[in-house]
């Protein structure tokens, strides 16, 4: 059984930066959260590295959906500001014209995106954590990926389409 100290120290800046790409209010709030009910469950969890990788997720994902149902809003994607970082993420997740370039895609787009690259998700799991079929799921992945490349011109293009698969 792998150690909750280990878990959090292996994905918690993957599920920040999946709650801080889906404009959470309080990313670091909800990254609490989520790691509480981890600690609490994961005596409970079986399986590998994959499928804890993709309990973690889905248990981000649901503290997401819950958290915009307290604040009075729907479970639906929020299309305001980026929170502003209070810690110092990684320097490439800085870069201002991918920043950019992911504020010009829609919300769901950014959730697919967020959770394939972000949170290394499968196109299946993706499909079955937000409830869309797999066609769906590659159909925002493409067209986001599409406008990513666009946006930030010829130089993202290339490996940005080598990650559709």
């Amino acid at each position: 059984m792998p150690d909750a100290a280990d878990v959090y120290r292996t994905l918690a800046p993957s599920v920040l930066g999946y709650l801080r790409s889906q404009r959470a209010a309080e990313p670091e709030d909800l990254l609490g959260e989520v790691f509480l009910q981890v600690v609490r469950d994961l005596p409970r969890f079986r399986g590998d590295d994959d499928d804890l990788r993709r309990w973690v997720f889905t248990i981000a994902y649901h503290r997401l959906v819950d958290a915009r149902r307290r604040s009075g809003r729907r479970p639906a994607l929020d299309d305001g500001p980026i929170p502003e970082l209070r810690s110092a993420p990684p320097a490439d997740l800085l870069d201002p014209d991918l920043v950019r370039a992911l504020c010009e895609l829609t919300a769901e787009q950014r959730e697919v995106v967020a959770l394939r690259f972000v949170a290394d998700l499968s196109i299946d799991a993706v499909a079955t954590l937000t409830g869309r079929s797999k066609g769906a799921v590659k159909a925002l992945q493409h067209r986001a990926l599409a406008a990513l490349a666009e946006h930030l011109g010829n130089a993202g293009s290339a490996p940005l389409s080598a990650a559709t698969g």
